[in-house]
């Protein structure tokens, strides 16, 4: 009698956890890349050629060839971008490109001040509403710009998108970046505009200290109204270009959606499982 109360308790066990659990959300952070995809004046534009499409032998085959700066759409800038000896993109360690999601909200105050850096305080602020930001995050700024991509005009915040002096689009502030390394030891910092530094920088500060630091960056990131601010997870899969710079990413975040969390989820393959056990005893 007591093996059959153990394993009926166990059989209950089992099928709690495989039918209510949280249900997982992922996040696409990414702009498409293809003809639209944003760089920075001076690079080329991104190219696509159709190689095949089509029957052969009866078979259908699709093959293409592609070509396009490591800093386009959605990527991210490994520090030798901007600091010479330091990682180059397939020197990464893949711990480096995920963590915790932090989304720092700024868009109430880039509303009539495009050129707005975060700043520490707004990181202080961060905290007293979620606790203590967790160690080796990835902290992404949202200013709301991504809903301007891929307009360059609205983008780069200027009617001549090609004169680099002329931009003006929210970033960090050197300050903040500095914090984020030495107080919380971040993995990546990034940003939904084309650059970390502010589209008025001339000497490009926040990329330097995050070059020497050996911190990822992350340019244009998307869809960060869809993320929670606390309590994701960020993964920056890019590409592995040997001797790289930087490189295309397809960033996306995983969290569990609450609203969710207490219906009933069962896929095909624990039903099985299920029904297996229910069988065995």
């Amino acid at each position: 009698m007591r093996s059959q109360n153990w394993n009926g308790c166990v059989l209950f066990l089992i099928t709690t956890a495989i039918i209510v659990q949280a249900v997982p959300r992922i996040v696409d952070l990414s702009h498409k890349q293809n003809n639209d995809s944003i760089t920075w004046p001076g690079n080329p534009p991104y190219q696509f050629t159709v190689l095949d499409r089509g029957f052969y032998d009866n078979a259908w085959l699709e093959n293409n060839h592609f070509a396009m700066p490591e800093h386009m759409g959605t990527h991210i800038d490994a520090p030798a971008h901007s600091v010479q000896g330091t990682w180059r993109t397939d020197q990464i360690p893949m711990e480096k490109l995920y963590g915790p999601g932090v989304i720092i909200n700024v868009k109430s105050k880039v509303e009539n001040n495009p050129d707005y850096r975060v700043t520490v305080a707004d990181l202080l602020t961060w905290e007293k509403k979620n606790g203590k930001m967790p160690r080796n995050a990835i902290v992404v700024m949202n200013s709301g710009w991504s809903s301007r991509y891929p307009n360059k005009s609205l983008v780069f915040g200027t009617s001549t998108p090609t004169d680099v002096s002329t931009f003006h689009f929210p970033g960090w502030h050197e300050n903040a970046v500095m914090w984020l390394i030495n107080k919380r030891q971040v993995n990546a910092v990034g940003v939904d505009t084309p650059s970390t530094d502010y589209g008025q920088t001339t000497n490009y500060p926040c990329h330097v200290i995050m070059g020497e630091n050996d911190v990822v960056g992350i340019e244009n990131v998307a869809n960060l109204d869809k993320v929670p601010e606390n309590g994701s997870t960020i993964y920056v899969p890019v590409l592995n270009i040997f001797d790289g710079s930087g490189g295309p990413a397809r960033v996306f975040a995983t969290f569990d959606d609450e609203s969710n969390k207490n219906e009933p989820r069962c896929n095909p393959d624990q039903l099985q499982a299920l029904c297996r056990l229910i069988r065995k005893y």
